[in-house]
């Protein structure tokens, strides 16, 4: 769980719960999160390019990193060069997708994956999956610098390596990103 605590912060909480014996159970955290720039965006109103996190609640895609695997359960796709990029042009038929330029086309401007330290581990939150045109893109879980983010939530390595490592799949583990959300329970 993700708790800002006004739409125009650029910090927030993190915890991490599980179900025990039908009873949730904080396992990490609270921990401080850095949002996008200019906050976490109210549910449904996330746009590309505007610098905040989406409200909601969202499943993982896959786990990432420019080093190797750390562990995870998850698929982990390894970034092994600067040709490995986040489609997020609006326009272009790959929007909000993990491309190989290698290999096919990306739109205008994409993202660079091979990005030490923000993207030295990471997860694809599984943020406008339909890949709609400019409701938002490249939205991931991944390792701080202090400082805000474009429109994803981060937290410093150790934290992130840990909860990359407990998360299972077989869970379908989700995140909530909200202001005043209450704790699960």
């Amino acid at each position: 769980m993700v708790d800002a605590g006004g739409y125009g912060q650029s910090t927030a909480t993190l915890s991490a719960y599980e179900q025990r014996g039908g009873v949730w159970t904080r396992v990490f955290g609270p921990w401080t999160a850095w949002v996008g720039r200019n906050g976490v965006a109210p549910s449904g109103a996330k746009r590309e390019g505007d610098g905040r996190t989406p409200s909601g609640t969202y499943g993982f895609s896959f786990f990432f990193g420019v080093y190797n695997n750390p562990g995870v359960h998850f698929p982990y796709r390894q970034i092994t060069s600067t040709a490995i990029v986040w489609d997020d042009d609006p326009a272009s038929a790959s929007y909000n997708e993990w491309i190989d330029t290698r290999v096919a086309t990306a739109g205008a401007n994409p993202e660079p994956m091979y990005n030490t330290p923000s993207y030295d581990y990471g997860a694809v939150i599984a943020y406008n999956t339909a890949r709609t045109p400019g409701l938002g893109s490249a939205i991931f879980l991944h390792v701080s610098h202090n400082s805000s983010t474009a429109g994803c939530v981060a937290i410093p390595t150790s934290e992130l390596v840990s909860v990359l490592q407990w998360l299972q799949p077989s869970e379908q583990p989700l995140i909530t990103i909200g202001v005043g959300a209450p704790a699960p329970g």
